[in-house]
């Protein structure tokens, strides 16, 4: 399965859940700007979801394209924050409450990109699912 996210990808992440005190106790929460980023993920993902969860073994491969403004070339990498496990964290977590698969532990094979981009920036999903052994041990 291949989809394209057509958006300008969050750089807020899953990392950035706030801490604060409550009755001398942590009490963990999120951030609105976590919760919109999540809401706009989820919403351009709905669309996409499969008619069942995916129960085998995923791979997915992701490429994040930013919007790469005045200092940098077309397709050049995004070396500075958010971090890509940060990124596919969130990403992962999104798709998991869509429904795209059961638990997103089920991805065993992952490759991810984040780069600067003219047009179109979004996020590229590829997902394939796995035989249960792999190749070379069957």
């Amino acid at each position: 399965m291949k989809i394209f996210l057509l958006l300008d990808p969050p750089t807020i992440t899953a990392q950035q859940n706030k801490v604060a005190l409550v009755n001398n106790k942590p009490a963990f929460y999120k951030p609105e700007k976590l919760k919109q980023a999540r809401k706009e993920l989820i919403t351009h993902l709905k669309p996409f979801k499969p008619n069942e969860p995916m129960r085998d073994a995923i791979q997915l491969d992701v490429i994040w394209r930013f919007p790469k403004g005045k200092r940098h070339k077309h397709f050049e990498w995004r070396v500075t924050k958010p971090d890509t496990d940060n990124l596919q964290k969130m990403l992962k977590d999104c798709m998991t409450e869509v429904g795209f698969w059961i638990d997103d532990a089920q991805v065993v094979v992952e490759h991810v990109e984040k780069m600067w981009s003219n047009d179109p920036t979004g996020i590229s999903i590829e997902i394939n699912m796995l035989s249960k052994l792999k190749e070379d041990e069957s």
